[in-house]
C-alpha cells in the first residue's frame, strides 16, 4: 500500500537509509516482518520494519491508558428559592461544600415561580453569600446571570497541593 518510490527505512530503532520500497518489502518479508509507513508526509516517507499486529495492539493499549488518566468533570446541582430560610441555606451549603470536596464542579442556581422574578436581588445576594462562603474551597467561575427564570452560578474545586 505505499505508493513512494523509495522510502527511509528504519529497522529496530536504528539506521535511517533510504532505499526503494520494493526493497524494503523484501527485506521485511526475507525478516518475517512488515513494513509499515510511520510518516507518510515526510520527504522521503518513513518506513519501519515491525510485526504490524503487535504495532496496532500497542497502540490501541496506549490510547486506552490515556483515556482513563484523562479527567472526567463532574457537575453537582443545588437548588434555592429566592425566599429560602436560613436553616435550608446552611443545609444546601453544606452539601455544596462536600461536592467541592470531592472534587466535583458545582452549579448553584435559584429557580424564579411565578411573580418571584421580582426579587432578583434576593437571588443574586443569596447566590454570592453561598460563592462567599465556600471561597475558601472553592473558586467563582463566573458571576451571577439571570437565565430565563434561573439565576445560576458556576463554582469550581480549589486544586489541591498534594
Amino acid at each position: 500500500m505505499i505508493t513512494a518510490p523509495e522510502v527511509r527505512l528504519v529497522i529496530d530503532g536504528e539506521g535511517a537509509e533510504v532505499i526503494s520500497t520494493r526493497a524494503a518489502i523484501a527485506k521485511a518479508e526475507e525478516l518475517g516482518l512488515d513494513l509499515v509507513e510511520i510518516s507518510p508526509n515526510a520527504a522521503p516517507p518513513v518506513a519501519k520494519i515491525l510485526d504490524y499486529k503487535k504495532f496496532l495492539y500497542e497502540q490501541k493499549k496506549k490510547k486506552k491508558e490515556i483515556l482513563t488518566k484523562a479527567v472526567k468533570i463532574v457537575i453537582k446541582e443545588v437548588r434555592f428559592g429566592p425566599n429560602t430560610d436560613e436553616h435550608d441555606f446552611q443545609f444546601k451549603l453544606n452539601h455544596a461544600r462536600k461536592f467541592l470536596e470531592e472534587g466535583s464542579k458545582l452549579k448553584a442556581y435559584v429557580f424564579f415561580k411565578g411573580r418571584s422574578i421580582l426579587f432578583k436581588e434576593k437571588g443574586e445576594i443569596l447566590l454570592l453569600r453561598l460563592a462567599q462562603e465556600l471561597a475558601d474551597i472553592g473558586d467563582i467561575e463566573s458571576m451571577p446571570k439571570l437565565e430565563g427564570k434561573r439565576m445560576i452560578i458556576f463554582v469550581n474545586p480549589k486544586k489541591r497541593v498534594k
